[in-house]
């Protein structure tokens, strides 16, 4: 049968908050490992403390991520996207698993060689975002605006999760002897671990829910050939010629239509990379709370950011109008002079203040922006709009993480 759920209602189909823990769990495995990178940054620094590993393991990541994802953008209707999902998945779990092995070869010593080593990995990350979150979000886009919220509220749970986990474990080893190494390696294996889970998740569970095979048929009817390997999987056959598919619209055409949003992404992560996460380990000043003082920083814009990206769900907070979006992100660029008297003059009251209030922003406008623009398209178009909009979000990363260094002019010992 072509499309087994054809004429139903999605409403009344099994499976939907199975599917949305799905989402979020392959949402947190998305960015568990990179995230993990970030929150044992007080590790590195004190590896390699002449390398700015915080805004050079970033400058790493994002080109590997950004060019990745412009040739599946470019090539995304032809791409099999149960292919590369699980290739995203499976690269995750063999490079932090390799960031394991690595600092045990090296028994946990500092040096060029091994910092080299490292930036290595960091790329095969990069490479491994750009499979994951432009193949699941491109997937999820003909799906339930609720599937997409889920998946993105899974990324900002993985940054607030590693966080809290961050704060315990130096706690608990900050006394003993390598205690900063030991909750590494913890962190590096819980990633290890959460990566495999996803693999199988997406492999064996999530194709065979009844509203996943639902919408993936309907995509199929419309045209899509993107979910016939995944139909395949869950037991459905698909034709593999449909009149429909010369009838969508080019990606040009979904930019040119959506460049509002395009932008408005870029803008976004323009601002939130610029300041997060180099700006505040190495901008802030020294204050009371001492090593512990990035850290809490760390945790508060992960905390933040994964609560709002709930905020959407209550109807009078979800921002739909475009000209409002757009006036919204703009605004946030005030928040540029805000952080640099506060990491001048202020307390560290104030500094956790406005770093919540990025987290809060970034995570609520985010959602808002990922929801709002699939709509109205048929299922190859959302697919191929969510995978121009994850390129631009990328984008504007790579543009951010290489303005925060920006923030080290006329800082004594920059370089």
């Amino acid at each position: 049968m072509t499309n087994v759920y054809e004429g139903e209602s999605p409403s009344r189909l099994e499976g939907k908050l199975s599917a949305m823990i799905v989402c979020w769990i392959l949402g947190f495995g998305s960015l568990i490992s990179w995230n993990s990178m970030l929150t044992i940054g007080d590790y590195y620094y004190n590896l390699f403390p002449d390398y700015h590993p915080s805004r050079v393991l970033t400058l790493v990541y994002q080109p590997f991520a950004f060019g990745t994802m412009s040739i599946l953008a470019y090539n995304e209707a032809k791409i099999n996207t149960r292919r590369r999902n699980i290739f995203g998945y499976s690269l995750f779990v063999a490079s932090t698993f390799m960031l394991l092995v690595l600092d045990l070869a090296t028994s946990g010593r500092g040096g060029l060689g091994s910092f080299i080593g490292i930036c290595v990995i960091v790329a095969f990350f990069g490479v491994a975002d750009a499979c994951v979150q432009g193949g699941i979000v491109g997937d999820l886009s003909f799906m339930l605006p609720d599937f997409i919220q889920s998946f993105f509220a899974g990324l900002a749970a993985s940054g607030a999760l590693t966080s809290a986990l961050r704060l315990i474990t130096k706690a608990a080893f900050e006394k003993s002897n390598n205690g900063l190494r030991k909750g590494a390696m913890l962190f590096l294996a819980i990633s290890t671990l959460f990566e495999f889970l996803c693999v199988l998740l997406y492999t064996y569970f999530f194709p065979k829910l009844p509203i996943v095979k639902y919408f993936r048929s309907k995509a199929a009817l419309e045209g899509s050939k993107t979910v016939q390997a995944d139909l395949a999987a869950a037991g459905i056959q698909t034709k593999e010629d449909h009149n429909e598919q010369n009838e969508r619209l080019s990606n040009k055409q979904l930019f040119i239509q959506n460049i509002d949003y395009a932008l408005d992404l870029f803008l976004l992560y323009v601002l939130t990379l610029s300041i997060f996460p180099g700006f505040l380990y190495e901008n802030t000043g020294e204050h009371k709370l001492g090593t512990w003082y990035s850290l809490v920083l760390i945790a508060s814009y992960n905390v933040w950011d994964l609560i709002s990206r709930y905020l959407p769900l209550v109807k009078f907070l979800k921002i739909e109008s475009r000209k409002g979006l757009t006036i919204a992100i703009l605004s946030r660029f005030l928040l540029i002079p805000a952080f640099y008297f506060t990491a001048k003059y202020g307390d560290q009251g104030w500094m956790i203040l406005l770093v919540s209030f990025l987290g809060l922003t970034n995570g609520h406008l985010t959602v808002c922006v990922m929801t709002a623009a699939p709509k109205g398209y048929k299922g190859p178009e959302q697919n191929a709009l969510g995978n121009i909009l994850v390129l631009c979000l990328l984008l504007g990363i790579f543009a951010g993480v290489s303005l925060d260094w920006l923030w080290l002019i006329g800082k004594k010992n920059a370089f």
